[in-house]
């Protein structure tokens, strides 16, 4: 995937607004049922907002992999990480339109996410198939992305996909949709099962 492109990405940038709508990752982490001892992929991590409340949920008998193309967060991340003395959190460099690039095994993930980052791919359905890879058969995949009926603020409009766009994808996979998840007003959440 290219480098981040020059938008307001909050799960990339840095600290989030607490208000006024915008995405609030310790509400929509309560939202994914997280159990202690589970795997989970964070695709897109940025610079870890979802990651590190994530690595605490599942506690030191699971895993997080913070999966990004740029390693300076990655970098972020593992000092994040250090400095919170989360053990379970590893970081991959990839390029999630290629298949088999997390370098994860198959069915190895309980849960993965992709938040904020389909808007910058022409490569959709690659990134949802190299999810859909890795995640166990009743395992869940959970896509936020940008409304695309929100304006001034975010990407390109022409970027962004609905609702309806994405589960045609994933539903084609043979993923299965079970509910929304609340996102904020900038923001759509989805939840899918293997």
């Amino acid at each position: 995937m290219n480098a981040m492109t020059s938008v307001i990405n909050p799960s990339s940038a840095g600290p989030l607004p607490g208000g006024a709508g915008f995405i609030n990752p310790e509400q929509i982490v309560e939202s994914f049922g997280l159990k202690e001892g589970i795997n989970v992929a964070d695709f897109g991590s940025g610079s870890g907002h979802f990651t590190l409340l994530i690595a605490k949920k599942v506690g030191p008998n699971g895993t997080v992999t913070a999966l990004d193309i740029l390693e300076s967060t990655l970098e972020v991340i593992r000092s994040k990480a250090a400095a919170n003395g989360l053990a379970n959190l590893q970081t991959v460099r990839a390029d999630l339109e290629v298949f088999g690039s997390s370098g994860l095994p198959d069915n190895s993930q309980n849960l993965v996410l992709i938040a904020n980052i389909l808007f910058q791919s022409n490569k959709k359905a690659e990134i949802i198939k190299e999810a859909q890879r890795i995640i166990v058969n009743g395992g869940s995949l959970v896509i936020i992305e940008w409304k695309k009926e929100t304006i001034g603020l975010g990407p390109a409009m022409e970027s962004r996909s609905t609702p309806e766009e994405l589960k045609s994808i994933v539903q084609g996979l043979g993923l299965n949709f079970t509910q929304d998840i609340e996102a904020g007003a900038f923001h759509f959440g989805l939840m899918f099962k293997k």
